[in-house]
């Protein structure tokens, strides 16, 4: 599913019209052949992927106890357990990520919570900073030891592979000459 197109379609619905969406994939999913479609797949100890829809990312977890609507599972990175819906488990390892193609920066869905991601300073300066947490209209950056938030539209990706969190990026493209 190319979920660049669905969000266009969504974003020229109204408020009511994604309101009725809302409800009628929610009575979808709590029809009981999705979660046991899933959880026939599924066995206790089993290595998952789970989308996590706060900050926006897959996670790594292992299965503790499979139960009638949801997973017990125990995250690997934080080492925290969550109560999983089905739903949430990505069975068939598709890729998450949603391309937004805004006319400026990033958009809310292109930024995952863990990623460094650049942005100009109020000096014009290049700087990195890695997400913390996404906002509705901001992201929260640490950059070194400080923490900013800075609007989606400014931000843009990292291709630096040796960007340092909260370092100034210095522009390594040589100088063209001057006409005299």
């Amino acid at each position: 599913m190319n979920f660049s197109d669905v969000l266009k379609a969504m974003n020229q619905a109204s408020a009511f019209e994604l309101f009725r969406m809302r409800a009628a994939i929610n009575r979808v999913l709590d029809q009981p052949q999705w979660a046991e479609a899933i959880r026939s797949r599924l066995r206790v100890g089993q290595l998952i992927e789970y989308f996590d829809s706060q900050g926006n990312t897959s996670c790594k977890a292992k299965i503790i106890e499979l139960n009638r609507k949801r997973a017990l599972v125990l995250e690997l990175a934080t080492g925290k357990y969550w109560l999983l819906d089905y739903a949430a488990i990505n069975i068939d390892g598709v890729d998450v990520q949603i391309r937004e193609q805004p006319q400026r920066g990033l958009g809310h869905n292109e930024v995952a919570v863990g990623e460094i991601v650049g942005y100009l300073d109020r000096n014009q300066q290049q700087r990195s900073g890695r997400v913390i947490r996404l906002n509705d209209k901001t992201v929260t950056l640490q950059v070194g030891r400080q923490q900013w938030r800075v609007a989606y539209a400014y931000l843009h990706r990292v291709v630096d592979s040796q960007a340092i969190d909260g370092e100034v990026l210095e522009d390594t493209m040589p100088k063209l000459p001057t006409q005299s």
